[in-house]
């Protein structure tokens, strides 16, 4: 297996430390709903963690939550709420998103607030060894003492000043130096420290909790491409200088942006799409599907016409999956799913290449729709296909139910069943995916009793519903009308 170190910006071997993969990957600063790019990265790194699993490793994935941050500070003044209401609200958000984009919750989810300890240990540290020095009740660390500082970013100290050229401070030594312990404003929440009360800056947080929970060395940091500088980069020369253990991390992986144009989808620009309005249009597996057909290290770029052909996909995968065998096979030759086992490790091998083992799913479902119109048995190959595609990549294979109007679904089951001189069968009317099963269902029966004026009567109220209905040899299969 081989995957791409953002810091020798090459390919290289993926050589754990042992059989459990140290995983740490940023998370979210919850001051509002999270968007599609924050859904990229954590899918992303879903699937490497899924993949890793399934190839064998055992994984120790921890991911913070930087619930105190300037921008928590200034959103829950600007609502009139405390930042742990504020923090709080939003945490419980983006938890509710990844649940809905079966994204698996890491194994340690840490808060940035219940790890002062830890970061006022690491900053000490860092103190008493030279590497940070205290001023006007911050504390500050010394980039000029790290002789690779901007070894992550290829960038040495001289251009990062032309580029940073506004950073600057009276407190400061020297202007790239960067903030470990924030000393306390008037109103702002506050932890004592041996420097005076404050709060932690950005960067110690992932530091401490890197260093708790997984030691010394990382096998994988992952985060988005725009954490390369300044946050990653000070997180490897806080750490080593810590611990006086390099590297900090084996294999650094960074995800792509999304894009709306030419512009990364962002908070601070205003821009973006969040996860909720993404799946009040489409369903979880067609977030995944777009997300996943491009190399994770490349840019995404979002436009409907894109996510409704993912929408397509996922649809198609999902009609593949719950086809039914024939009674009896007349194939002569087994179906050779296996190979696109194969080929689908191949691909995920080099540096997780979802795109193509994503292309290879469909390949495998274009081959089991062919092998079940020929009258061949499917069902080892659909269980190959839910391996691949739900047990890595993370779909469900689920109709997309936040597409169809329950009420109105309703109605028309209770209409259908009027008009047939019966009583609902069905009691749940919240559950509208369950309507649609049972409707086909009458249908069929209603078919084979040679009744085809009542079973077109069915077939045309779910086609008002917005379903559409295709019979195949092996039965009836739905999907929403797009």
């Amino acid at each position: 297996m081989k995957v791409y170190n953002t810091l020798s910006g090459q390919k290289e071997e993926f050589l754990p430390q042992g059989d459990e993969v140290k995983m740490y990957v940023c998370g979210v600063t919850p001051y509002s709903d999270a968007h599609i790019g924050h859904a990229m990265s954590y899918v992303i790194f879903d699937v490497i963690r899924r993949y890793l699993q399934y190839r064998g490793y055992k994984v120790k994935y921890v991911q913070n939550v930087t619930d105190i941050d300037d921008k928590i500070i200034d959103r829950a003044s600007s609502l009139g709420i405390s930042t742990r209401e504020l923090a709080d609200k939003y945490t419980s958000s983006f938890l509710e998103d990844m649940a809905a984009l079966n994204v698996d919750r890491p194994d340690i989810q840490a808060y940035a607030t219940e790890e002062i300890p830890k970061m006022l240990e690491v900053v000490q540290g860092l103190v008493d060894k030279g590497h940070a020095y205290p001023a006007g009740g911050s504390v500050y660390f010394r980039v000029r003492n790290i002789p690779d500082y901007g070894k992550l970013s290829h960038r040495n100290l001289e251009s990062m000043m032309a580029a940073e050229s506004a950073i600057g401070g009276e407190d400061k030594e020297h202007p790239m130096d960067f903030v470990l312990w924030k000393g306390a404003k008037p109103g702002e929440p506050s932890w004592e420290s041996p420097w005076g009360p404050g709060r932690p800056g950005w960067h110690i947080e992932c530091s401490a909790m890197s260093l708790k929970y997984l030691g010394n060395t990382l096998d994988i940091h992952g985060g988005g491409q725009d954490l390369i500088f300044p946050h990653h980069e000070n997180e490897i020369a806080q750490s080593e200088s810590f611990t006086g253990v390099k590297p900090f991390v084996k294999h650094w992986l960074h995800n792509g942006m999304v894009q709306i144009g030419q512009e990364k989808m962002s908070k601070s620009l205003g821009n973006l799409i969040t996860i909720k309005e993404g799946l009040g249009k489409y369903s979880a597996d067609a977030l995944r599907i777009f997300i996943l057909s491009s190399h994770y290290r490349s840019p995404l770029t979002y436009s409907e016409e894109a996510l409704l052909a993912a929408m397509n996909g996922a649809e198609r995968l999902a009609r593949t999956y719950s086809r039914p065998s024939p009674e009896k096979d007349r194939g002569d030759r087994p179906l050779l799913h296996e190979a696109y086992q194969d080929q689908f490790i191949a691909a995920m091998d080099d540096d997780f290449n979802t795109a193509r083992a994503l292309g290879l799913v469909f390949e495998l479902a274009a081959a089991i729709n062919k092998a079940a119109d020929s009258g061949r048995n499917i069902e080892e190959a659909k269980q190959m296909l839910k391996k691949l595609a739900c047990d890595i990549l993370g779909l469900t294979f689920k109709a997309p139910e936040m597409l169809l109007d329950a009420k109105y679904i309703a109605s028309v089951y209770i209409a259908v069943y009027q008009e047939l001189g019966r009583v609902p069968a069905y009691n749940d009317e919240n559950d509208a995916e369950a309507m649609v099963h049972d409707l086909v269902e009458v249908r069929q029966e209603l078919r084979k009793a040679k009744q085809w004026q009542q079973a077109d009567m069915v077939r045309d109220k779910l086609d008002e519903a917005g379903i559409v209905l295709e019979d195949t040899p092996q039965g009836t299969v739905w999907r929403i009308k797009r």
